[in-house]
């Protein structure tokens, strides 16, 4: 910085010669200083205080900007999330049916838990949950709450009203945690299918919902997938028929003494399984435990229809005549050898009635002739027999969306020989489940493309093509036919025409061999018989008709009936309409006396 000199020597000289005082040019020089010194502080203060103003007047607009966002904004509470478990944020999606009616939902409620540290009377508390909890014991409470624990569980989720009660203890030491549940507002319909969910991660203040069986559990990450953006997960199922089909099935299951019992009812176009049934069953609210020690059969978690591996008897009659006819082997009015009993080594194979040495292909299906069948599959033979099976799916399990599906893992012959050939055409050495048996015949019912089951809207279709759409006819006709005038005339019902096979297959025992009054009777039927739309499958564990003088526990007198029941109550809900005979018409009667 250049400063001016107070007492500049031009100046001096130029006053001293005029006979001036040189200080005065100094003094001068100074106040000048000084003046200009004063302004430019002036101006770097009023330049600092105008920064300041700006930065104030840009937080207040910051701040007036937010608050009227909140204003203008919709109201919502803010989400709290415990820091011990950061990843709890995302809400479990719905699961609706076809027709969007809630199946499973989401309800806020409360866990309770207590921090003993800060308790004023333990006794008190212990005693008071005591009374609301009756499943709580007070003495070990009490014991808990003066031990040196500083945290403890006492309940997950309590109702409202308990909260209540809990407040009215009114000890600060028992505190609550928010918390969302699953909740099935139907109770028990559908329980197989939903199969239910639990808590998994746990904090104070979050809890994650994670599905345990079911399509709760196959589906677990979609529903928790905030990606999804909450929309809900669609089955194919139909709650209005799954409630019909629910409560013929145990109607029946009780008159006829049956240890359980299962139905599914399957589009035959798309595999789209409209209604799945598994007698008995739970709740999903308040999922059981599994007992340990107790056979899974015998669990109301067993699901019979996709679990259970059976033999399913006579039903098999059907595959076997159609791959028989696919392959030119015979026709439908073919003459078959019926005479009896047939021999293999130490094996006889019997009919349940003689019937005659002669049957055609027709009628050895619509009387169920176990000999006729064996000696078609002879025609068949081991390699083919197999192959065919496999195209349908029958080996193995069912892609059907359940986490319980690949569980019912079909039980083949060690060693597939003549006999086993044999055999299985009738439906005895080899093992599948009801639902293996829904899909080959929506593969028959539908002209004889391969049907893939499904729990999904609109999530399937035909796949490729099994049988010629002139054998599925044929079989069908047969189907027909076994109802009008063979084992299934029971499933016979006004205004809509049935087809189907009824099989009853004698129960293995586990000491081996069989039991000789244990079955496992099932009817495989589809619907209407002229152009089918839909295919049922009822099976009975262990069923009895005791009206009659002895006990009857064939297919015929226990799952006809139950199926032809569903069938009649449920056919108007899927909007087929009863077939009307024409009226005669205008004419005169001749009558003689």
């Amino acid at each position: 910085m250049i400063r001016t000199p107070l007492r500049p020597l031009a100046r001096i000289l130029e006053a001293r010669a005029r006979g001036e005082n040189p200080d005065s040019i100094e003094r001068e020089n100074l106040r000048l200083r000084h003046e200009q010194m004063r302004d430019q502080a002036r101006l770097r203060a009023e330049g600092r205080l105008l920064v300041l103003a700006g930065m104030f007047i840009a937080a207040f607009a910051t701040v007036g900007v937010r608050m009227g966002s909140l204003a203008i904004a919709e109201p919502a509470e803010p989400r709290a999330t415990a820091a011990t478990v950061p990843a709890i944020t995302a809400q479990r999606a719905d699961i609706v049916d076809r027709n969007g009616n809630i199946l499973a939902t989401n309800m806020a409620t409360h866990s309770l838990y207590a921090q003993p540290r800060i308790m004023i009377d333990p006794d008190r508390a212990a005693q008071g949950l005591a009374a609301i909890f009756p499943d709580l014991d007070a003495d070990e409470l009490h014991r808990k709450f003066t031990g040196d624990r500083t945290f403890l569980w006492i309940k997950r989720r309590i109702s409202p009203e308990q909260m209540q009660q809990v407040h009215e203890i009114g000890d600060p030491g028992l505190l609550f945690g928010p918390r969302e549940m699953r909740l099935y507002p139907n109770g028990a319909l559908a329980a197989h299918v939903l199969g239910g969910a639990s808590f998994g991660r746990e904090g104070v203040r979050a809890a994650e919902v994670v599905g345990v069986a079911g399509v709760e559990r196959t589906f677990d990450a979609r529903l928790r997938d905030p990606a999804a953006g909450g929309a809900p997960l669609r089955l194919s199922l139909d709650l209005s028929v799954q409630s019909t089909v629910e409560q013929v099935l145990y109607g029946g299951m009780r008159l006829l003494n049956a240890k359980g019992a299962a139905a599914i009812l399957m589009d035959v176009q798309t595999g789209e399984v409209v209604s799945l049934a598994s007698l008995p069953d739970f709740d999903p609210n308040d999922r059981p435990a599994p007992v340990p020690g107790r056979d899974a059969g015998d669990s109301p978690l067993f699901n019979r229809a996709v679990q259970g591996v059976y033999e399913l008897g006579s039903t098999f009659k059907a595959l076997t005549v159609a791959q028989a006819l696919e392959d030119g082997l015979v026709t439908p009015d073919t003459m078959i050898d019926t005479r009896g009993p047939l021999t293999w080594g130490k094996h006889k194979i019997r009919d349940f009635h003689d019937y005659g040495p002669r049957l055609s292909v027709t009628d050895v299906m619509v009387k169920s002739s176990n000999i006729g069948t064996a000696r078609i599959a002879m025609e068949i033979g081991a390699e083919r027999q197999r192959a065919f099976l496999d195209e349908l799916g029958l080996l193995e399990p069912t892609p059907l969306e359940m986490a319980e599906a690949a569980g019912g893992r079909p039980l083949l012959p060690p060693n597939w020989s003549e006999i086993s050939t044999m055999t299985i055409s009738y439906g005895h050495g080899l093992s599948t489940t009801p639902m293996h048996l829904a899909a080959a015949y929506a593969t028959i019912a539908n002209g004889g493309r391969l049907v893939k089951p499904t729990l999904i809207a609109g999530g399937g279709a035909p796949g490729e093509r099994v049988l010629s759409e002139e054998t599925a006819a044929q079989v069908r006709s047969m189907l027909h036919a076994v109802v009008e005038r063979g084992t299934a005339s029971f499933a016979r019902i006004e205004g809509y025409a049935v087809g189907g096979k009824t099989g009853t297959a004698d129960k293995p025992n586990p000491q081996g061999g069989y039991y000789e009054d244990k079955v496992i009777a099932t009817f495989a039927g589809l619907f209407p018989a002229e152009a089918p739309r839909y295919v049922i499958v009822v099976t009975l564990d262990e069923p009895e008709d005791r009206t009659g003088p002895e006990p009857r526990r064939t297919a015929g007198w226990t799952a006809v009936p139950v199926a032809a029941e569903i069938i009649r109550r449920t056919a108007p809900l899927l909007g087929i309409a009863p077939a009307i005979e024409p009226a005669p018409g205008f004419g005169v009667t001749l009558a003689a006396n």
